[in-house]
């Protein structure tokens, strides 16, 4: 489990997509600090995809990358040289800072606007209907790994405004429109529905 406060920056040095040989991929990531008390089978968010740590090359990490992951999220865009939100497993000791978040993607969205303010910005993004009817208005959304709060909501987009923290310490603060992030809703929202489905 994952809290949605992004530790650190990390880079990608290295990405082997799918070919006519394999359908999964291979990720290395530099980040000294998620890296740090790191070990083999370790579970690292990657802008809010929970991977796990396959090896350990000096400063960084690899994880595989499956079929399921490259289908329902943003991953297969990255490049080479790329910025990602890193963050480590939650401790059971620790502050919950952001919310429960799993590092299980729901969707891609889209950021379709981008409006600065005096020391924050406004962001509008662009996602299905089915993972927009789980976003509420002052709920909790994770935005590429980035637990948000949202200022409002239509039926297929929702926005968010960041602080200056989020702005200098996330890769959101340099989200063009057009740019793919990874969507994760508040897993309460999910269990509500399950249940009061299976009520009725």
């Amino acid at each position: 489990m994952f809290t949605g406060i992004v530790e650190e920056l990390g880079t990608v040095t290295a990405l082997e997509l799918p070919d006519a040989s394999r359908s999964d991929a291979v990720l290395t990531v530099s980040g000294p600090l998620v890296v740090s008390d790191a070990a083999l089978g370790d579970s690292i968010a990657v802008d809010g995809v929970c991977l796990t740590v396959t090896s350990l090359p000096g400063g960084g990490f690899t994880a595989d990358v499956m079929p399921e992951s490259l289908s329902r999220t943003a991953l297969a865009s990255l490049a080479v040289g790329r910025r990602v939100n890193l963050e480590r497993a939650m401790r059971a000791d620790a502050r919950l800072g952001g919310h429960i978040v799993q590092g299980h993607v729901d969707g891609v969205g889209t950021l379709v606007s981008r409006t600065p303010g005096e020391r924050w910005d406004d962001l509008v993004f662009e996602t299905s209907p089915e993972v927009a009817r789980y976003v509420a208005e002052k709920g909790s959304i994770t935005v590429s790994g980035v637990s948000l709060t949202v200022t409002g909501v239509t039926a297929t987009t929702f926005g968010v405004s960041l602080i200056p923290t989020t702005l200098e310490a996330t890769t959101l603060g340099g989200l063009e429109v057009g740019d793919p992030v990874n969507l994760e809703v508040d897993v309460i929202a999910k269990y509500v529905e399950r249940l009061l489905g299976a009520r009725a």
